[in-house]
């Protein structure tokens, strides 16, 4: 299962969807007319909350220093970007060539800690904390969707509820509750607590929040590219961050759902839901939980068919598309997700693979949904 089905809504409205017959009516007509194949995952259409000589002497700098406050150096170079393996999506195609700059990354998810200092320090107020807008709302479902009732537009968002048995894979509301009270301090609904868990990635933030968090700690958050370029560890044409090794050999490598979705987790690799960050072994350039845990934010407009606009020359630090298009959910400007979540199972999506792209919009939060930042180098 991953970050958020690409079939699961992506806006505040999808979480009311579950309630709002009518409104649900109408989002399912518009997104079985513009339907294309995609694999499942256990949060792609997730019920969304809304619907030169200068060179020399950076490298000299670089190569005295590794690491800075909890990030670690990932030298520039030039990889294949996109699909390993059959179970890449259409999206993930075609593979191209990438460069991209040398950069400071986080060596692990932001923490539930890191998160609580920003909060502390700037009193924000995440999107799950506060009532949603419908002017804002409305841009993004189909014209003449009406206004859901006031007492649906509410401070909540999206919690995962295990089922009881086998479910249709194709009805996310099978496993993802709209909850009010759930966010950053209520992962698991408003009688949870992050208590006790410092060492545990945030989750439940948008991308709006957590966009808010990297300014406020001076840095940004990476791009589609330079998260796989780091995610890969320097392997090159592989499948995961720690090789080809399948998910269910050998040790386990990540946090992810073992046994069958979403009823039943074997936790053969120690958790049921969310880790502590660092549980598993770091990767080629020192990162943790590069797969599975939690999904991660990434700066770019995800686009169906981006990949194809690169295809043919190398591309040099690509910022990602200058729109938003995904055609499951056309009137929903998203966000791009990488690397997978407690929830992804091999036999339902695979998010754990470093080429597997998720999509939400940037006001959704899950409960495996959490970011890292990077760092420009000072030139």
């Amino acid at each position: 299962m991953l970050f958020l089905n690409h079939r699961i809504t992506n806006k505040i409205v999808v979480g009311v969807l579950l309630i709002y017959t009518s409104l649900s009516v109408t989002l399912v007509a518009a997104q079985k007319a513009t339907k294309i194949d995609t694999l499942p995952s256990c949060c792609m259409k997730i019920p969304s909350r809304f619907s030169t000589n200068t060179h020399d002497s950076i490298h000299f700098h670089l190569t005295a220093e590794k690491s800075i406050n909890g990030m670690v150096l990932i030298p520039g170079g030039t990889f294949n970007m996109g699909g390993d393996n059959e179970q890449a999506d259409r999206d993930e195609f075609p593979k191209h060539k990438v460069s991209v700059d040398s950069f400071f990354i986080d060596i692990t998810e932001v923490t539930n800690a890191q998160f609580k200092k920003f909060v502390e320090a700037t009193g924000y107020l995440t999107t799950a904390e506060r009532k949603p807008d419908w002017e804002e709302l409305k841009k993004s479902v189909p014209p003449g969707t009406p206004k859901p009732p006031d007492e649906l537009l509410i401070a909540a968002s999206l919690v995962f509820k295990q089922a009881k048995g086998p479910v249709d894979l194709n009805n996310y509301s099978q496993w993802w509750e709209w909850m009010a009270g759930a966010d950053w301090q209520h992962p698991d609904g408003p009688n949870s607590t992050i208590i006790g868990k410092d060492f545990f990635p945030v989750v439940q933030v948008s991308w709006d929040d957590v966009n808010a968090y990297c300014k406020w700690a001076g840095k940004r958050l990476p791009t589609e590219a330079e998260w796989e370029y780091a995610s890969r560890g320097g392997k090159l044409d592989q499948v995961y961050p720690w090789g080809n090794e399948p998910i269910n050999e050998g040790k386990p490598k990540a946090n992810t759902w073992e046994g069958k979705f979403p009823y039943l987790n074997l936790k053969k690799d120690g958790y049921e839901l969310l880790a502590p960050v660092k549980s598993y072994l770091p990767n080629g350039y020192g990162l943790y939980d590069m797969a599975g845990n939690v999904w991660e934010w990434c700066s770019d407009w995800y686009k169906h068919d981006y990949y194809t606009s690169l295809k043919d020359s190398a591309s040099k630090n690509p910022l990602g598309p200058n729109t938003s298009y995904d055609p499951d959910e056309p009137y929903t400007q998203k966000r791009v997700l990488r690397g997978g979540s407690f929830l992804c199972n091999d036999a339902y999506c695979s998010g754990y693979r470093v080429s597997r792209r998720m999509k939400s919009s940037p006001d959704t939060s899950l409960e495996h949904t959490g970011f890292r930042c990077v760092q420009d180098i000072s030139k």
